[in-house]
């Protein structure tokens, strides 16, 4: 947990008037017992009133002090508790969203989740319970037991024995607790990973009848939890009574002691006094400890949850500044490139190379994990190549700040995604400062207006978290007019027509050609309909290139492509592909 404490330094001046705050306010409260003491020692027994009086006011002028030094302290360490939780929180989500797409699936969603809300809550609130009180509560310790010892050192050893009684008991508290915290933050984890499942997968689990086998998982890991959560609250439970037992026996060995000594001496009423609250402060001392002490092992916990999404370091080193100038002609060239996932000992992609010029359209099919999707991701560097080089524009990915990068490229991925939001704002994701005509314009070439049109609100029609509201073929179009909206130099479209009809696609393949003249347009299909008329078709199996050309070309001299095209098209229509290919019917 102390290496998350860097997130204080800016709040350092603010620690200090915390730290002075709460100085004030010990040594104003411990003085109160001595001045009645001396109320009751050199006023009341002695029959001085104006004393009673002098002496009382000078008490409500240190409890008016000590309120103040304990209402500052309170607001700053609530307030340095708070921005130190949301400084973590913003670590940790720029952490998260700069990881690379390997770096992602170290951690399950849930986890993460869970990491910035949770976990960030628990270093929050006991950040602040150490701020409020791991000074408070030694200095009222100690200062009362000295002050304890100078007012009455026959009944000193009573603090020593309330004290050795709480730290043992602290301590065996925390033994049965900890290792259990780990195991709650687990089970957090867990619960949040059904949720998520079931709420994303909804229509899924209905449809195969599955909600009883979904209620059941949940409820093994909420009964487990629950349990868990029962254990630690009866643990955590017997620490009142156990301190109840211990203050109230020092309480009753001080009244007892107390009164065998004011039979030898009843000017010893006042020292007895303040002894019995000296002792009741250490007390309270050791209780505030304690209670911290059971505490700060479950925000450990969290805390070394935290650093470890912290201390993952990114493979993908970005530049400050893009080193070289790129062409002005747009293109993407892969040389040799090779790629494994982390671990891996077979390669995903083998010996890549290929270019896609500006005003070409060049595709990539393949049978399902030939590499397809993960060859497009390597251009805006979502993975980093293991071999090889790819260049953009002349200048290789590597030598690009992200922005610089970024901003060239318009990816829409396999399964559009959508934020809450209006259509608008979706649309304009990429280029925040388009005008609605070029809004109008994207939405229009992606076959998205008469849909936007028809809703009552039109462009500032709702959008839900994550376009739940749309159908896939709305929000898949919404997602292409999001790429063309941003007007970049390189189009990815990674199977982003798959829930179009034939109809929508051909239009929207058909209004796609004036805006990509000046730019690379990469797709990936699944649909040979889709690519046939691309300038360049690269064929993916196994993560190698075994063909590249154009439809035609490849039906004369890929088995794969032929393959892929056959089982997609009837008898007849894949004869007549073949004859318009020149080659005779039954010789494929």
């Amino acid at each position: 947990m102390f290496k998350l404490f860097r997130f204080l330094k800016p709040y350092w001046w603010q620690v200090v008037i915390l730290i002075l705050a709460t100085g004030l306010q010990v040594y104003t409260t411990l003085r109160l017992p001595a001045l009645m003491a001396d109320i009751i020692n050199n006023g009341i027994v002695e029959g001085n009133t104006d004393y009673i009086w002098q002496t009382g006011f000078r008490m409500i002028g240190l409890a008016i002090v000590s309120a103040a030094g304990s209402l500052i302290s309170s607001y700053f360490s609530a307030r340095v508790g708070s921005n130190y939780a949301r400084d973590i929180r913003a670590e940790v989500f720029t952490k998260i969203v700069n990881y690379n797409l390997s770096e992602s699936k170290d951690f399950s969603t849930a986890s993460l989740l869970t990491r910035t809300t949770n976990d960030v809550n628990q270093v929050q609130m006991v950040t602040i319970m150490i701020l409020s009180m791991m000074l408070r509560a030694p200095l009222f310790c100690i200062i009362s037991i000295i002050m304890a010892i100078q007012t009455a050192p026959d009944m000193s050893w009573i603090i020593i024995v309330g004290a050795v009684a709480i730290l043992g008991s602290v301590a065996l508290i925390m033994s049965l607790v900890i290792p259990k915290f780990k195991i709650f933050q687990n089970l957090i984890d867990r619960i949040t990973l059904i949720t998520r499942e079931n709420l994303t997968g909804l229509r899924v689990i209905r449809a195969f009848n599955n909600e009883k086998l979904e209620k059941k998982k949940f409820d093994k890991t909420n009964d487990k939890l629950t349990k868990l959560l029962i254990y630690i609250d009866k643990i955590l439970e017997l620490q009142n009574p156990l301190i109840n037992i211990i203050f109230n026996g020092t309480t009753l060995l001080c009244s007892w002691i107390g009164i065998s000594l004011l039979t030898k001496d009843f000017a010893y009423l006042g020292n007895m006094t303040a002894f019995a609250q000296y002792v009741t402060y250490v007390m309270m001392s050791f209780l505030m400890m304690s209670m911290l002490f059971v505490m700060l092992p479950r925000a450990n916990v969290s805390a070394h949850r935290i650093n470890e999404v912290l201390a993952k370091v990114s493979k993908i080193h970005w530049l400050d500044k893009t080193n070289g100038q790129p062409t002005k002609a747009p293109s993407v060239e892969f040389k040799n490139v090779d790629f494994s996932y982390p671990g891996a000992n077979e390669k995903v992609l083998d010996n890549i190379s290929f270019k896609a010029d500006a005003g070409k359209t060049t595709a990539f099919i393949g049978s399902t994990g030939s590499g397809k999707s993960t060859l497009i991701n390597l251009v805006p560097r979502f993975y980093e190549s293991t071999n090889g080089e790819i260049l953009v524009n002349g200048l290789p990915v590597k030598n690009y700040e992200k922005k610089d990068l970024m901003k060239r490229i318009g990816f829409v991925p396999q399964r559009g995604m959508l934020f809450a939001g209006t259509i608008k704002s979706n649309i304009k994701f990429g280029a925040p400062d388009a005008s609605d005509k070029q809004v109008h314009k994207a939405a229009e070439i992606a076959q998205a207006k008469n849909f936007i049109e028809k809703l009552p609100n039109k462009y500032s029609s709702h959008i839900a978290q994550g376009g739940t509201n749309v159908s896939g073929g709305q929000k898949q179009r919404l997602s292409i007019a999001r790429a063309i909206c941003k007007d970049p130099d390189i189009f990815i479209f990674d199977d982003a027509f798959s829930a179009l009809d034939m109809k929508t696609d051909k239009k929207l393949r058909e209004a796609l050609k004036p805006i990509t003249e000046s730019a690379v347009v990469l797709i990936v299909a699944q649909r040979v309909s889709t690519i046939k008329d691309a300038d360049q078709i690269v064929v993916l199996n196994n993560g190698k290139i075994v063909g590249k050309g154009k439809h035609l070309e490849l039906l004369n001299n890929c088995k794969v492509y032929q393959e892929i095209v056959k089982s997609q098209l009837s008898d007849d229509e894949y004869k007549n592909e073949l004859k318009l290919a020149g080659r005779v019917p039954n010789a494929a």
